[in-house]
């Protein structure tokens, strides 16, 4: 194969695809994890296409990470694209940049300059996405008040198998971050996996959206939860602020989700569960 049609080849091959997934067996499940470079071109614009919006900066878009019963084939995945087409289309929830806000508040009924600084679909990449469950399945989610047994998670059980992987990142138009990615941890009986929305739109707003999986190897249930979260900008800084951290160090704290979440005011909380054992 000549190696410059390999390194222009817009999209993944199949070996690419083969050698980018990692697969783990646990009891009667299968989890697997797919890590690619960063999207060329081809991809991007297949993408930009099929879902009607611009691409973040940064996107992985055959990154993917997903769940298998083995007996009944049910089957949980997350991946960029699903995650992106999850994204407000529409100009109902955009959000301005501060400086766009305050130009807003000086020129009431002039409406063209804020047009250069928003755009009509979500720019901050916020997305509700909570998995993308195989259609052919006839084991569904239903509500269930049964909660994530966080307790058994925080043991110091061995963790047979973990990874880390990046959906899509944007800067928005070095205005703050936006982040969505996917962590899995696996135990023996048991398994943990995060899809987290991290968004912070600089003097405006801080938002997390989490969907944590826990599946339960020895009764072969499934919960899902998912939970938004978020607060202004100032609130948070003043939290920080309250907490005695200085200044530099706020601006650290700011960039960290997993600080700044338990600080976060929650918005939507909603819990579902399937048990899969025939």
């Amino acid at each position: 194969m000549n190696p410059t049609a390999s390194m222009s080849q817009p999209f993944p091959t199949p070996q690419a695809l083969a050698a980018g997934t990692t697969t783990h067996a646990q009891r009667r499940f299968r989890i697997a994890t797919r890590k690619l470079p960063i999207s060329k071109a081809g991809v991007i614009d297949d993408l930009t296409e099929r879902l009607g919006i611009p691409m973040p900066e940064m996107i992985f878009g055959d990154n993917l990470v997903a769940i298998t019963h083995a007996p009944s084939g049910w089957s949980l995945a997350f991946s960029t694209p699903d995650a992106l087409d999850a994204v407000d289309k529409t100009d109902r929830r955009m959000l301005k940049v501060a400086y766009a806000r305050d130009w807003e508040s000086t020129r009431e009924g002039t409406t063209q300059g804020i047009k250069e600084v928003v755009k009509p679909y979500d720019w901050s990449y916020s997305t509700d996405y909570a998995g993308t469950l195989d259609p052919a399945t006839e084991k569904q989610f239903q509500p269930s008040e049964k909660p994530i047994p966080i307790e058994l998670l925080k043991r110091r059980d061995p963790i047979l198998f973990f990874d880390d992987v990046m959906l899509y990142e944007s800067e928005l138009d070095d205005n703050g971050i936006s982040i969505f990615s996917v962590k899995v941890r696996v135990h023996d009986k048991r398994m943990l996996l995060l899809c987290r929305l991290f968004m912070r739109l600089d003097n405006v707003i801080v938002r997390v959206r989490d969907t944590r999986v826990y599946v339960d190897f020895e009764t072969d249930e499934v919960i899902r939860e998912y939970t938004a979260q978020e607060d202004t900008f100032e609130n948070v800084k003043r939290n920080l602020l309250m907490s005695g951290r200085l200044p530099d160090d706020i601006t650290i704290a700011m960039r960290d989700p997993n600080l700044l979440a338990p600080m976060l005011p929650f918005v939507e909380q909603r819990r579902e569960a399937v048990n899969l054992r025939a």
